[in-house]
């Protein structure tokens, strides 16, 4: 798999027949390990052993439904008060961040409400502030760290 921008980490990957299958430490089972799944595995462990965002937060390929259309998003990070807070799009290494996809990840948080999107290929990542009352995306220079959020307790 490609080298990405995101720190290394100890992964675990298994073989069965012709597919390889790495750990999703927030489902706690193997997954088949897709260039996309390489850069969700690699986004995770930014997050969590980076920015300190709590495991017990973060939902994985959560379903959700926009214009009677079941879609999946790839990450999602609750605050401690249960709203969504961050919605990540993770893409294979080889997928270009376009406007289409941010398009595609403001369209899902239409319904889902996060503070914040992020865009991730593993190379190049973007990260927005949303402000819902003038229905604006800021744009941030970098991702925030979780204790700089100002929730009074981690989960």
């Amino acid at each position: 798999m490609q080298l990405l921008n995101l720190p290394a980490y100890e992964y675990k990957i298994r073989q069965s027949a012709d597919q390889h299958f790495i750990f999703d430490n927030i489902r706690k089972k193997f997954v088949i390990l897709t260039p996309e799944e390489w850069v969700r595995q690699h986004f995770i462990n930014y997050l969590t052993g980076h920015r300190q965002y709590p495991k017990g937060l973060i939902s994985v390929e959560r379903g959700t439904v926009y214009n009677q259309l079941a879609k999946r998003t790839d990450i999602r990070i609750y605050g401690t008060d249960a709203q969504a807070l961050m919605l990540v799009e993770c893409k294979a290494s080889t997928v270009p961040i376009t406007a289409a996809v941010v398009k595609q990840v403001s369209t899902y948080n239409k319904t889902i409400r996060a503070r914040f999107v992020v865009l991730t290929n593993g190379l190049e990542h973007f990260c927005w502030e949303i402000n819902w009352q003038s229905q604006q995306m800021i744009p941030l220079s970098a991702i925030p760290a979780y204790p700089d959020l100002g929730f009074s307790h981690q989960v």
